[in-house]
């Protein structure tokens, strides 16, 4: 689904503030609450694990792109490429950051919410954010190019019919001065705030705030941030 090459090019996406302050967010939540004993899922490269090794929290990461967890690893972070179905343990906390939910289509994320019922105990908390409709239409369309070092970088992303195509075309200049050529696309799902609270409600977790949150933006809020309990 194209996570692999987007880890390649995610160091040149100068993201560094929105990481910084939507992962404070969540890191509020966890110390305000006195979590412990967490679970990241689509943890990335880590950058959340990092906070949460940092204030002495038990952590376990899991993402689907063996690349990003290759950087996880290199920095001596506790991270697996796993899918959440074969997680074994229980945790007492799950996060979903930067729209992991929205990479789960509607017709399988009743299951994927199963799955992260099942890996936590009893009155757990689950906290994850959504782009909202205007984060989509608004923010995340449009086309990129990036040409830095030995790489050119081409992101072309599309929203219709309620669903994000981002077209990522990567080349890479080579020691024999020749370049090779990466494509891959990502999907990603509008997922509207009726149809979570209700899904939610389904697999048994209790909705307890939806926080709007402007994370590149001041206009209207471009995220949702959903605080559910087991």
């Amino acid at each position: 689904m194209g996570l692999d090459l987007y880890a390649k090019i995610e160091p040149f996406l100068d993201f560094e503030e929105e990481v910084y302050t939507l992962h404070k967010e969540f890191l509020r939540f966890v110390m305000t609450n006195d979590l412990d004993n967490i679970i990241d899922i689509g943890c990335g490269q880590g950058y959340f694990l990092e906070n949460l090794k940092v204030n002495k929290k038990k952590y376990f990461g899991i993402d689907l792109s063996v690349e990003q967890i290759k950087v996880c690893q290199a920095k001596g972070l506790n991270a697996q490429a796993i899918a959440l179905k074969d997680v074994k343990e229980k945790f007492d906390c799950a996060t979903a950051i930067f729209d992991v939910l929205n990479y789960i289509p509607k017709e399988e994320l009743k299951t994927f919410l199963k799955e992260i019922y099942f890996v936590l105990n009893k009155e757990a908390y689950f906290i994850f954010d959504v782009n909202s409709y205007f984060g989509f239409d608004e923010i995340a369309q449009g086309c990129i190019t990036i040409d830095v070092e030995d790489k050119f970088i081409a992101i072309d992303a599309n929203f219709e019919d309620e669903k994000l195509q981002t077209d990522i075309t990567l080349f890479e200049k080579h020691e024999n001065g020749l370049f090779s050529k990466e494509q891959d696309s990502i999907i990603q799902e509008y997922h509207s705030k009726e149809f979570l609270t209700k899904v939610l409600e389904e697999t048994g977790f209790e909705l307890i705030e939806i926080k709007e949150f402007n994370l590149h933006t001041d206009e209207i809020a471009d995220k949702l941030i959903f605080i559910c309990k087991k």
